[in-house]
């Protein structure tokens, strides 16, 4: 039944046919019975039963071709109504395809077929009950075939007219759908992008800072390798420390972009914060940078998304001091814990042109420094001034609010 239902609903034409046919046998049946009557002085005259012959051809090809060309079919339904009329004869088994029609029309999306459709609604009945039933019986007997056909009329009409709503009700919905799907398709592709532009900034910090700190130290190692074994030593375990550190990171990053084969994400390390910066500011005074770091205020819990700003921004201040400050820098940290606000100062005395450096993306021309703090502390809501120092030097400032901030 499934197959017979999905092949009739894809060929509706042979539905259609189906039903043509069988007003067709009735018609000849009611054809057959006119003829006979006529031969001995019934209702029609034989050359009204032969008009009927085409009127009927006609109404049941309207119902055969009305879903292929129902404006067509529509007009063909009004000829042949027009011809009843001119030739006295009062089809009434094919007169059932006008109901059909008129239903079909008020279904479909052409308004101009539909409102013509209405009107003969109502003028179809009317001219039929002042043709055919006004010379026969009383005048209410003519108003009550009159009121009985248009009653047909109109519920053909208003049938049709509801199934073209509900159709269109159905189509918004399903366009609705596709739009929420497109927008649902098009935010994740902005999350993505966000989240790719997250991870590039991480990898960034992660392999400027550590990358930095194991050229320095391999430097160093190289250089007193033959008369200081001892400090050779640190600095290749400073090394492999700053080494395993990074790719800890760097594993808790591009772990965002795996899962295990259970489909659960895989373990991630920790969020590098504020209590952190020391140990980071031990690291790069180990690499021969002078860094004057101090906490003011009191320490106290802070959002993880301020936590980890703080962090990277004088990750990446005292990277690029080291990277850009020249020989001799000294570098400057503060961490002033206020009411509402972070406020976070990272300065150097290096050389006055890293403004450009830091704009540039340095020496590496990757343009993820001071990008990279801005976007940061724009995500936090807070606000970033970045410029060179009077009388040499960098200095940047952000101020990160708490309140209202998780």
């Amino acid at each position: 039944m499934h197959r017979l239902y999905e092949f009739l609903r894809r060929h509706p034409m042979w539905v259609d046919g189906f039903w043509a046919v069988c007003l067709l046998m009735m018609s000849a049946v009611w054809l057959v019975a006119e003829a006979s009557a006529a031969n001995h002085g019934g209702a029609l005259a034989e050359w009204q039963v032969l008009a009927a012959i085409p009127i009927t051809l006609a109404l049941a090809v309207v119902v055969w071709l009305r879903r292929r060309c129902p404006q067509q079919m529509l007009l063909l339904a009004a000829l042949a109504g027009v011809a009843q009329l001119a030739t006295d004869v009062f089809a009434v088994p094919p007169d059932f395809a006008m109901l059909v029609i008129v239903f079909t029309v008020a279904s479909g999306p052409v308004r101009w077929a539909s409102l013509l459709a209405l009107g003969g609604a109502f003028v179809a009945p009317t001219l039929a009950a002042l043709r055919f039933f006004a010379g026969e019986g009383s005048s209410l007997s003519t108003i009550a075939g009159l009121v009985f056909l248009t009653v047909c009329f109109l519920l053909a009409w208003v049938l049709g007219d509801s199934l073209r709503t509900r159709r269109a009700y159905y189509v918004q919905l399903e366009e609705r759908a596709a739009r929420l799907e497109r927008e649902r398709e098009a935010q994740a592709k902005v999350a993505v992008a966000a989240e790719r532009a997250r991870i590039a900034r991480e990898l960034h910090d992660v392999v400027a800072h550590n990358v930095s700190v194991m050229v320095v130290q391999a430097d160093g190692g190289a250089y007193v390798l033959e008369t200081a074994p001892e400090q050779t030593r640190q600095a290749l375990e400073t090394i492999s420390g700053t080494g395993r550190q990074a790719l800890a990171e760097m594993r808790r990053l591009l772990g965002v972009l795996r899962t295990s084969e259970d489909g659960e994400a895989g373990e991630y390390v920790p969020q590098p914060g504020v209590d952190q910066l020391t140990e980071l500011v031990e690291q790069v005074r180990g690499t021969g940078l002078t860094v004057d770091f101090r906490v003011d205020g009191s320490p106290r819990p802070l959002p993880s998304g301020v936590e980890l700003t703080a962090y990277r921004i004088v990750q990446e201040a005292l990277t690029n001091t080291r990277k850009h400050g020249g020989p001799d820098v000294g570098a400057t940290v503060r961490l002033t814990y206020g009411t509402d606000e972070l406020s976070l100062l990272a300065e150097d005395d290096g050389r006055g042109s890293q403004a450009e450096l830091y704009e540039e993306g340095g020496a590496d021309g990757l343009g993820h420094g001071l990008i990279g703090m801005r976007e940061r502390v724009g995500m936090v809501g807070g606000r970033l001034e970045a410029g060179p120092r009077p009388g040499g030097g960098f200095r940047i400032h952000a101020r990160l609010p708490l309140a209202g901030r998780t």
